[in-house]
């Protein structure tokens, strides 16, 4: 058996517990002998998994279910082959239960033709949705769902006492997940999920990449500041709500004052 190397009490990150990077970050929350994972991975990550939980001394007949912040490959690939050796559930958001189950590929980012990305997503069936205030058991420990669209319109998030798994809202170098009109981005959206979290009493964020980190609400009031920018640039195409330049382009053939 190895040393449960806890990040909290009842919270074990396989990456920290594996002491080398797996992939995207993998929680394993657990009460006595009930546990659930958020988030999975990618497929060829699923061995490894299984063997460390297995070498943690978690029974794989208690899990309980396995949870997604959001549909995307990096997180989900994996979901369809450890729900069969496991025998358990999915839960994830409505919408994301439909790319899971349909085994979508473009809003997955699965399939990325111009950068060369071409991966598999076997599609799997999601016996649990959920959305903002439900609660989802695990033992006697309550993960309280948040919705949290903005970087996709299904991200969860999930809160226990002054923990939020906060999938991919923000990291702890100020990036944030993926901005892309064809994954369901929205930036207001986006706003408003990262200004419920600065306004929470959450203390500490574990983000689905990247290291766990104390919430800092200056950092993420510069965050919110960036995005609030990118409302009104062309940086992401129609995710912008308007392009101020242009119109001011427009004005400026009307009046003849073209550049000197």
């Amino acid at each position: 058996m190895l040393q449960r190397k806890y990040i909290f009490p009842n919270v074990i990150e396989l990456n920290v517990q594996a002491g080398h990077l797996i992939g995207c970050n993998v929680y394993l929350i657990h009460d006595k002998e009930e546990w659930a994972l958020i988030d999975v991975g990618y497929e060829d990550s699923v061995d490894e998994i299984l063997e460390l939980i297995r070498d943690l001394d978690f029974r794989l007949s208690k899990c309980q279910t396995l949870i997604a912040t959001h549909a995307d490959v990096d997180h989900c690939q994996g979901l369809a082959k450890l729900k069969q050796i496991l025998k358990t559930t999915v839960t994830a958001h409505p919408k994301a239960a439909g790319l899971l189950e349909a085994g979508d590929k473009l809003q997955t980012f699965a399939e990325i033709d111009a950068q060369g990305i071409h991966e598999e997503m076997p599609p799997v069936t999601v016996e649990n949705l959920v959305n903002d205030g439900d609660v989802i058991p695990v033992g006697s420990i309550a993960l309280r769902v948040w919705s949290t669209p903005g970087h996709a319109d299904s991200q969860l998030a999930f809160q226990w006492q002054d923990l939020l798994f906060s999938g991919d809202n923000v990291y702890r170098d100020g990036g944030v997940g993926a901005i892309d009109a064809h994954h369901g981005s929205d930036i207001p959206s986006f706003i408003r999920s990262l200004k419920r979290i600065r306004d929470s009493e959450i203390q500490w964020l574990l983000p689905s990449h990247g290291p766990y980190f104390r919430k800092d609400p200056g950092m993420i009031d510069r965050v919110i500041s960036r995005l609030e920018g990118y409302l009104h640039l062309s940086d992401f195409g129609t995710c912008a709500v308007d392009w101020p330049l242009i119109d001011q382009w427009e004005q400026e053939i009307a009046d003849g004052n073209l550049p000197k």
